[in-house]
């Protein structure tokens, strides 16, 4: 079985299908955070994504591990995630990382969270979930993970939508088929519950 959660920023992916695998005895691949590896190798030697995309190995674990270690919190600072955003408009790294990512789940049961998950990367999951929530929640929670302002998050948020949004990826509308879900107000285990329901458990 593969469940496959989709949607925007702050809607609370990597949360939900992290609580949904261990709710559930699925492995968990964060996809988002195979992009991220590629901007911060891209950042650090100064090469071009799709060569870093190229050269890193993964172990989707979980935990997720690059060239063989944890890539750690590094991952989610700022700096790394306007990068990752600006990397997966790159087409020759998402064609690169998709061919992998498919790789993975053709085996075993999984919980697979990231953008386009739901309409490139696992179209034919048994279970595609939409997950959103109002603008400004999105942004407060985001701004509770890293420590930061909520308006420099809202403000980040939108600069990083509009780019996911180009380039031929589909970030901000649920694809067709695709359960919509909105988790505003919601608590991670009434989502988790949800979802659950959806995969029959």
């Amino acid at each position: 079985m593969v469940i496959a959660i989709d949607g925007p920023a702050g809607s609370g992916k990597s949360t939900t299908a992290k609580a949904v695998a261990a709710a559930l005895g699925l492995r968990h691949l964060d996809t988002g955070a195979m992009y991220r590896a590629v901007a911060l190798r891209s950042v650090e030697l100064g090469i071009e994504p799709a060569e870093a995309a190229a050269t890193l190995s993964f172990d989707p674990g979980p935990p997720l591990l690059v060239d063989g270690k944890e890539p750690g919190t590094r991952l989610r600072d700022p700096d790394v995630s306007a990068a990752a955003s600006r990397v997966a408009s790159d087409a020759d790294v998402r064609q690169a990382l998709v061919v992998r990512q498919q790789s993975i789940l053709a085996e075993g049961d999984w919980v697979a969270e990231g953008r386009d998950i739901c309409s490139v990367v696992a179209p034919n999951a048994e279970v595609r979930v939409w997950l959103f929530a109002d603008e400004r929640e999105r942004a407060r929670r985001r701004a509770a993970e890293l420590g930061i302002d909520v308006e420099q998050v809202l403000e980040d948020q939108r600069t990083r939508d509009g780019n996911d949004s180009g380039h031929g990826r589909s970030t901000l509308e649920s694809p067709e088929g695709a359960v919509k879900l909105d988790t505003t107000g919601l608590s991670v285990d009434e989502v988790v519950a949800q979802i659950s329901s959806l995969a029959g458990r």
